[in-house]
């Protein structure tokens, strides 16, 4: 009958889970700012980084100054400002990136702008607002999801050391079954219960994705100063590569920016194998790819389908699909191709593995 009591152990580990992971869940879900959806009203780098995340955002801000003649693009990739008169914030945090030296590569510039806090902060906008989900509240929630699991390991351990000391001699009660049953059934059924949600693209953000890309040419309302709204509006919900070479009108410049988010997923995902591979050998992650470590939050795709760069194809708000997870990709209707989150130059820590996976940090 002694052998009962241990089972304490596993019933209160279980119970702190599961309550752990109910308060994470529902953190996931919470709308702290609810607001009705802006439509095709949406601005437009509201709309580039609800469809392919930061890395969308810094592309069609620079495509944008670039047309307004605020910056020039050289073969070399090297980007040099002409004006130092930002429109929005997100020009702000370019021409701070640039510095004085009012040039600056194309690379390490997409990097710079990506974790800085106006980009930032336009995911917190949309968080805020319901239409994406706080990684770091994502991230939480799948680790809490992760304790319950934990929990009935340690069921599983208990019961089956309870058996090993149970004796034979008379007057000896054999452990009783039913109680880990119970705990496997109360675990099983908190499992299905708590589920995290599978991405960082809430209903409502796949909602307003399905009301500007319905299959007609873009114009934003907000955002595009002077230069070809279409072509920035197809820029922001399918990524450089969905724009043709005629519209795009600069073959240079879109052949640059595609180099350089190719370039940044490479070197993510090179630092992320790195800081893996230091993490399995030392049992730490202090390496320089480690992920998302710093203070970028929002670091990968905030689409649910797989995980292609800016550079890949555009996709469309239609399929069921994935952070922080490659963010962290971010069910129901996909949005727009993924994009490149925060990534890592060689000094800055890299930030777009994968939330779901990823940067949940995700």
């Amino acid at each position: 009958m002694w052998h009962n009591a241990y089972y304490l152990i596993p019933a209160v580990l279980l119970a702190a889970a599961v309550l752990l992971a109910s308060r994470a869940r529902q953190a996931a879900h919470r709308v702290p700012n609810p607001k009705g959806l802006p439509g095709r009203g949406i601005p437009l780098l509201d709309a580039a980084f609800l469809a392919g995340g930061p890395g969308r955002v810094f592309d069609t801000a620079l495509v944008r100054m670039h047309r307004n003649g605020q910056v020039v693009v050289s073969r070399a990739r090297l980007v040099t400002l002409t004006t130092d008169k930002p429109y929005d914030k997100v020009e702000r945090e370019i021409v701070d990136a640039i510095g004085p030296t009012r040039s600056r590569d194309l690379g390490s510039l997409r990097t710079a702008v990506m974790r800085s806090p106006g980009v930032q902060a336009i995911g917190d906008e949309l968080a805020g607002r319901g239409l994406l989900r706080n990684p770091v509240r994502l991230r939480r929630a799948r680790t809490a999801h992760r304790s319950i699991w934990l929990a009935l390991l340690a069921s599983a351990v208990v019961t089956a050391t309870a058996y090993l000391l149970d004796s034979d001699e008379p007057g000896y009660d054999r452990p009783a079954l039913w109680i880990p049953l119970v705990l496997l059934a109360v675990g099983l059924v908190s499992l299905a219960a708590t589920r995290p949600p599978k991405g960082r693209i809430t209903p409502a953000g796949r909602r307003q994705l399905g009301l500007v890309d319905d299959g007609k040419a873009w114009t934003p309302r907000q955002g595009a100063r002077n230069a070809d709204a279409a072509v920035l509006g197809a820029i922001a919900l399918g990524g450089l590569a969905a724009v043709g070479t005629a519209e795009f009108a600069d073959a240079e410049l879109q052949e640059a920016l595609l180099a350089a988010a190719v370039a940044d997923q490479t070197t993510r995902a090179t630092g992320y194998s790195a800081s893996s591979s230091a993490a399995g050998s030392s049992g730490t992650s202090g390496s320089s790819g480690s992920s998302c470590s710093g203070p970028a939050v929002w670091c990968g795709s905030s689409s649910d389908s797989g995980s292609s760069s800016d550079s890949g194809s555009s996709g469309s708000s239609g399929s069921s699909g994935s952070s922080c997870g490659g963010s962290s990709g971010c069910g129901g209707s996909s949005s727009s191709g993924s994009s490149s989150g925060c990534g890592s130059s060689s000094s800055s820590s890299s930030c777009g593995s994968g939330c779901g996976g990823g940067c949940g940090g995700s």
